[in-house]
């Protein structure tokens, strides 16, 4: 088959770029849809928190998932299910191969969002709370920020600088002042995923200029799913499997739920509402974790878990605001 570029087969619903957006319309929204349309801005803020939903349940998800498979089955597994839902989208709406100049960007979604951050972030909840992992990963946006910059060439204020470095001091805080004045094995696994997920968030939203999201994340699945397949049957050897009404339902939710049809709300609500207003909503994703780790999980929070949570939204607010 022949490659070349999905936006261009398929305008419809590709997102357009500032360059040719037509007058009128939003430039990280779709061509059709008019600027303050209340329509397309209420479902779209409804698409966008059904996303930050999603995402918010990955932890408790993940915790479950471990009661019955090894970490390692666990990411793998989830993986090749999340691959297969996005292959079937993809070839049901015979969607063309992306552009070969694309394939390097895709490959870094996948590194960083298919197998770096699932893969960390279980082996950090071995032995690290949701709780706890949720307000280290707080300082994800902040920490996509950073590489964006460095990546697209931004130049954000400094009152956007001083509030990131606030919210990576607070975090920084809180994870040393609970594991007793010094980093854990878990703590690096979460700064590590911090890093790679933010690089695959960074390339994704580049490549999102010139394809829609959902395709994005839909190749990045596919692409890897030889690597993930092997990874499966390889641990599957290896790690003891113990099927529970728990552990089945959190691999079930994250793969399907938070690592293809969470993207797929999250990147059209994006198109709909522009990349702006819907990482407001993103806000609220680590004190919606907070909340289901006690629901959930039965966890015990302790004051500084929602204190630092906070203190990290707050300063995350104030990047948002800085950016315009």
């Amino acid at each position: 088959m022949k490659t070349q570029s999905s936006a261009t087969d398929r305008p419809a619903i590709a997102v357009s770029t500032r360059s040719d957006a037509p007058a009128g319309t939003r430039a990280d929204a779709p061509a059709d849809t008019p600027v303050g349309a209340p329509q397309a801005s209420g479902l779209g803020t409804l698409l966008a928190a059904l996303g930050v939903v999603a995402f918010s349940l990955t932890f408790p998800a993940t915790a479950w998932g471990l009661e019955g498979f090894g970490p390692w089955s666990l990411v793998a597994v989830r993986s090749v299910l999340a691959a297969l839902i996005a292959g079937g989208c993809l070839l049901a709406l015979r969607v063309p191969l992306p552009a070969r100049r694309h394939w390097a960007g895709l490959a870094v979604v996948a590194a960083g969002v298919v197998v770096g951050f699932p893969l960390l972030t279980t082996l950090a909840l071995r032995t690290s709370t949701t709780a706890h992992a949720a307000v280290v990963v707080g300082l994800l946006p902040l920490t996509t920020a950073l590489l964006s910059a460095l990546r697209m060439g931004t130049r954000p204020s400094r009152t956007f600088w001083a509030a990131a470095l606030a919210g990576a001091a607070a975090v920084v805080a809180f994870t040393v002042q609970q594991s007793g004045g010094a980093l854990t094995t878990a703590d690096l696994y979460l700064f590590g995923a911090l890093l790679v997920c933010a690089a695959g968030y960074t390339e994704g939203g580049r490549l999102a200029r010139v394809m829609p999201g959902w395709q994005v994340i839909g190749w990045a699945l596919v692409f890897c799913l030889p690597l993930t397949v092997f990874g499966a049957a390889l641990a599957l050897t290896h790690e003891p499997v113990h099927l529970t009404a728990h552990s089945v339902a959190g691999l079930l939710w994250v793969a399907a739920g938070s690592q293809f049809l969470g993207l797929v709300v999250w990147y059209r609500g994006m198109a709909l509402i522009g990349i702006p207003k819907a990482s407001q909503l993103q806000l609220a994703q680590p004190l919606l974790t907070l909340v289901w780790s006690v629901l959930l999980l039965g966890e015990h929070l302790t004051p500084a878990a929602p204190l630092t949570a906070a203190a990290v939204l707050v300063c995350i607010a104030v990047t948002q605001r800085a950016r315009g």
